[in-house]
């Protein structure tokens, strides 16, 4: 058995998220059903992180058991994306050392979230973009992620619903650019909690729009209340762009 590690992309559009669920269309079913063919058996696959409904991927890692010897690692990717729908990619593969744990060996997460206030975006573009009235100012936004870096208590920003036990998370990096005429929230941390990322970006825009000073992003994060958030961004924004392990940077999205 070979440990097989991939490096997905997809538009989560027309998908419930990536973990397989009882009834609706998911990506780790579509990808779990692409291995079952090739290997006539049912393969079980690790993700690094669980996207919800409607995220993107442009760098998920997964990893999984492969009894195929008849492939080099690189080949993979091809075989694999013959068995795929178009809206699913395997984007590079490889073989991993036995001990690799796509969840367990990440490092770090790093996620995008994309506004634009453009008006002539194309549609296949507007799948992955969320549009803005007005035009955010940067230096402020970027001044207001500062109290979001180093390990802090995220409840505010997650529903009372998520399931973590703890839910202490370490963001190493949050930072807004601009690319073209779109705008990107970029925050990479240990790990996320479940909307975690939506509530920022939202909440962070609506600060934006209230010139609000940096000390009512700490104040909210301080208060542990969902109440203290703003309104959450829509899913069609997010992407997760990459996954970082020790020994490199994986999944970088081209």
């Amino acid at each position: 058995m070979r440990n097989i590690r991939l490096t997905l992309a997809y538009d989560g559009t027309d998908f419930l998220g990536w973990q397989i669920q009882p009834q609706g269309r998911t990506v780790q079913g579509v990808v779990m059903s692409a291995l079952e063919r090739m290997h006539k058996r049912e393969v079980k696959v690790v993700a690094a992180g669980r996207t919800d409904t409607g995220v993107h991927a442009d760098g998920q890692v997964i990893n999984f058991a492969s009894d195929i010897d008849s492939l080099d690692p690189g080949q993979f990717a091809v075989a694999i994306n013959s068995y795929l729908p178009p809206d699913v990619r395997v984007v590079a593969s490889r073989q991993a050392d036995e001990g690799f744990h796509a969840r367990y060996s990440a490092r770090a997460r790093h996620y995008r979230y994309v506004w634009t206030s453009s008006r002539t975006v194309g549609p296949t573009a507007l799948r992955r973009v969320t549009w803005l009235k007005h035009r955010p100012n940067i230096q402020r936004l970027n001044r207001l992620t500062r109290p979001l870096l180093g390990a802090h208590d995220f409840s505010s920003f997650t529903p009372p619903s998520e399931p973590s036990e703890s839910r202490v998370r370490e963001v190493v990096g949050a930072s807004f650019f601009p690319m073209g005429d779109r705008l990107v929230f970029q925050i990479s941390a240990n790990a996320f909690l479940w909307r975690m990322v939506r509530s920022l970006a939202g909440t962070l825009i609506e600060l934006d729009k209230m010139a609000a000073p940096p000390i009512e992003v700490a104040e909210r994060l301080k208060a542990c209340d969902h109440a203290a958030a703003g309104p959450s961004a829509p899913a069609k924004g997010l992407c997760l762009h990459r996954v970082e392990y020790s020994d490199e940077k994986d999944g970088q999205c081209a």
